[in-house]
C-alpha cells in the first residue's frame, strides 16, 4: 500500500475567504507568466495550482503514480488568522469539504483537520467535530500567528489531541522575521524557510518537556524533519552542556526520536538515508508534496521504494488502514 501523508488541497471557497479577508498579511499577486500567487507580508509562498481544487484530477494523478490513499491537509496558512472568528470559520468549511470527499472517495482519501489554533476553546470543541466527521489526524502549522506551538495557551489543544490519540502532522509556513530574513529574495521561502520553521518547532519541543507532557502523541515532521536528521547530535550536545537547553526536560532530544515519524519529501539518497539513520525505516511515511509545484508523487515515490522503508506497514498501522 502506497499511503502519501504529505499532500494538500484547498477549496475555491477558501481561496474566496481568504481573498476577502486574509488582507493585509495574506493578499493574492498575478504572476507575470500566468496564475496567482499568495504572499504573506510581501513574501511569496503559495503557487496557485488548479490541481489544489481538483479532487478528480487527484484521483487520477493517483492512479498514475499508483498511490492508493492520500491523507489530505491544508497548507499554510491553513486556519491561522489574528482573526478568530476567520480562523474558526475557515477550519469549519475545509474539515467539512474533506469529510465531503472522503464520502466521495472512501477508499482512497483521508484527512487531516485544521483548528482555529488562535482561539484555544473553539480548537478543542472544533477538535470534537472533526473526529466525528471522519478526521485521521490534525495538521499543526510550526507556529501559531508568530506564536511558538509550546506556548503555554495552546495547552488545552494538545491536551485534547493527545487524548484523542490522533497523529499530528507538523508543516511549516514562512517563519516569523521573514522580512529581515529577506526570504522574499528568490523565493526563499520554499526552499529554506520551510525546513527552518520546522527545524525551529521541533527544536523548541524536544527541549521544553513537550513529549513528557502528551505521552500519548505521534508526530509526523515534513520535509524529512526540515534540518533534525543534520543536527539531532548537536541537539543532544547542547542538552548537556548548555543549561538553558536542559531546563524543560531531563531527557536527550534524541530519546524521543520514538514519538517522531520523517516523511520523504526529500530530494537526495543521501538526505533520504540520513533521515532513515535517524529514525529508523520503520519511522518513515511517504510524502509527495503534490501538488505544489515541486511536489512530485512518482519521484518520490521511487526514491522512498528503493530504499527499501516499510512505509506502508507503518502508514497502516499508524491510521488503522488495511495493507
Amino acid at each position: 500500500m502506497i499511503v502519501d501523508v504529505h499532500t494538500h488541497m484547498v477549496t475555491e471557497a477558501y481561496l474566496d475567504l481568504l481573498r476577502r479577508e486574509g488582507g493585509p498579511k495574506y493578499t493574492f499577486r498575478t504572476l507575470p507568466g500566468g496564475g496567482e500567487v499568495i504572499d504573506k507580508d510581501g513574501v511569496p509562498f503559495f503557487t496557485l495550482l488548479p490541481p489544489m481544487w481538483d479532487f478528480d484530477q487527484r484521483i487520477r494523478d493517483m492512479d498514475a503514480a499508483g498511490v492508493d490513499v492520500a491523507v489530505i491537509s491544508l497548507t499554510s496558512p491553513n486556519a491561522i488568522f489574528a482573526d478568530a472568528d476567520l480562523s474558526l470559520r475557515s477550519a469549519r468549511l475545509m474539515n467539512d469539504a474533506f469529510a465531503e470527499a472522503r464520502t466521495a472517495y472512501p477508499d482512497r482519501l483521508r484527512w487531516f483537520a485544521s483548528l482555529p489554533w488562535t482561539d484555544p476553546p473553539a480548537a478543542v470543541q472544533e477538535l470534537s467535530r472533526a473526529v466525528a466527521l471522519g478526521a485521521s489526524g490534525v495538521i499543526a502549522v510550526a507556529t501559531v500567528d508568530g506564536a511558538p506551538l509550546t506556548d503555554p495557551a495552546y495547552a488545552p489543544i494538545w491536551a485534547a489531541i493527545d487524548a484523542a490519540g490522533l497523529p499530528v502532522f507538523l508543516h511549516p509556513s514562512v517563519p516569523p522575521g521573514e522580512q529581515e530574513l529577506g526570504l522574499g529574495d528568490y523565493n526563499l521561502s520554499p526552499p529554506v524557510g520551510f525546513v527552518f520553521d520546522t527545524t525551529l518547532a521541533i527544536s523548541r519541543m524536544l527541549y521544553d518537556g513537550f513529549f513528557d507532557r502528551y505521552g500519548n502523541l505521534q508526530m509526523i515532521l515534513a520535509h524529512g524533519g526540515g534540518t533534525l536528521p543534520f543536527l539531532i547530535g548537536r541537539l543532544d550536545v547542547c542538552h548537556a552542556r548548555i543549561p538553558a537547553c536542559g531546563a524543560g526536560t531531563d531527557r536527550r532530544p534524541s530519546e524521543f526520536l520514538d514519538r517522531i515519524y520523517l516523511d520523504s519529501v526529500v530530494y537526495t539518497k543521501g538526505a533520504l538515508d540520513l533521515c532513515i539513520e535517524t529514525v529508523g525505516a520503520d519511522r518513515i511515511l511517504f510524502g509527495s508534496d503534490y501538488p505544489h509545484n515541486i511536489g512530485d508523487m512518482a519521484g518520490r515515490r521511487d526514491l522512498l521504494e528503493s530504499s527499501g522503508a516499510p512505509h506502508g506497514q507503518t502508514a497502516a498501522r499508524l491510521f488503522g488502514l488495511s495493507d
